[in-house]
């Protein structure tokens, strides 16, 4: 009986399936080793896919706590109230959570942030 290797995974994450492809070689025991293209297909829903990104500010030395406010209102359109909510959070528990979604939107904000001169992150939500 042939023994196959096979080698390579794809993921495709707009049909959400991982893909096992490769050249898949004959085990060394035939006398002819021959190369077979060889594709196995699983549906496989990751969790990671279903979570949103998000954007951290991070409190600094620098920043004054009504500027911080100021941007938040400024670049996310927050009202007064809760700009200055989640700038005492920043300034009270070292970090908030300023906006959620995508990947490329919460990249966005990260640069928007730097560029005003706060210090923001972009992670997986919890």
């Amino acid at each position: 009986m042939a023994k196959f290797r096979c080698a390579g995974v794809v993921y495709s994450r707009a049909s959400r399936t991982l893909r096992v492809m490769g050249l898949c070689e004959m085990n060394a025991t035939q006398s002819a080793a021959q190369a077979t293209p060889e594709a196995v297909e699983y549906t496989e829903v990751l969790e990671a896919e279903d979570r949103p990104w998000v954007t951290v500010v991070w409190d600094d030395p620098v920043n004054l706590m009504h500027y911080v406010a100021y941007i938040f209102q400024k670049l996310f359109g927050y009202s007064k109230a809760k700009a200055n909510e989640l700038m005492l959070k920043v300034h009270n528990e070292g970090k908030a959570v300023v906006s959620s979604g995508s990947r490329d939107k919460m990249e966005q904000d990260v640069r928007r942030l730097h560029a005003a001169g706060l210090w923001a992150t972009m992670q997986r939500d919890d």
